[in-house]
């Protein structure tokens, strides 16, 4: 049973949009899985072999110990019945009180993809009289990070404070290194990203942050959640 999946298109979202924030939670001893629709290949520099080497080295950082690949289509990915179906049934197995996907807009169609699959596996995954396997499950709520792709801002629901957990971040990012070399010109994705936590962490006066969105009403059980 976990108490959070996150649900990325590819090997390296979960880490770029919410790494620090992984890590977070598991020194809250959150029980914390991932799940990567896709191995994310092909890439200019990678292979499926070398994002398995990657992936595995990324969650050794993290702590993260339940990591699995629904191999679906990369580049292709859809909001099918089947990926539906076969989302929903990792849902129920493993029985999460909160899901974290990507936001719904996003330059990269997997990432939409993810996004839209995500929320409707996430209601199938409470049917009844139905062939899904594993008991009946419905989530509390969908969260939904930010990726290095889209060129707007975002309009958070919550910032969470990862300032102690940044370093930690980028050491997992640094395990992708087919995905993110070092370039002549401009700043690398983790530097990107480096900058982009420092960024989200001026707006609420630490010295990193990530940002989350929700549809939905954010409960508070009073003003001492507020920081």
């Amino acid at each position: 049973m976990l108490d959070v999946l996150i649900i990325a298109a590819h090997p390296d979202d979960a880490e770029i949009g919410m790494g620090g924030t992984i890590l977070r939670m598991l020194e809250d001893n959150l029980k914390v899985g991932i799940l990567d629709l896709t191995n994310g290949e092909p890439t200019p520099l990678g292979t499926p072999e070398i994002r398995i080497r990657e992936t595995k080295a990324a969650s050794e950082v993290l702590g993260v110990t339940w990591r699995n690949n629904l191999d679906l289509p990369n580049r292709k990915l859809q909001h099918d019945l089947a990926s539906r179906a076969a989302l929903a049934g990792i849902i129920r197995k493993t029985q999460p009180r909160w899901l974290f996907t990507h936001y719904w807009v996003d330059a990269h169609p997997d990432h939409v993809a993810a996004c839209e699959l995500t929320e409707a596996a996430r209601f199938w995954s409470k049917l009844t009289k139905c062939e899904l396997p594993y008991s009946p499950h419905f989530p509390e709520r969908v969260f939904h990070f930010w990726s290095v792709h889209q060129k707007l801002l975002p309009d958070p629901a919550f910032i969470i404070d990862t300032t102690k957990t940044r370093a930690a971040k980028q050491k997992a990012l640094l395990c992708y290194k087919s995905q993110f070399p070092t370039l002549k010109d401009g700043l690398s994705v983790p530097e990107r990203v480096a900058a982009g936590d420092t960024w989200w962490g001026t707006m609420i006066g630490t010295a990193a942050g990530e940002p989350f969105a929700c549809r939905e009403p954010i409960a508070l059980s009073g003003f001492g959640d507020l920081r």
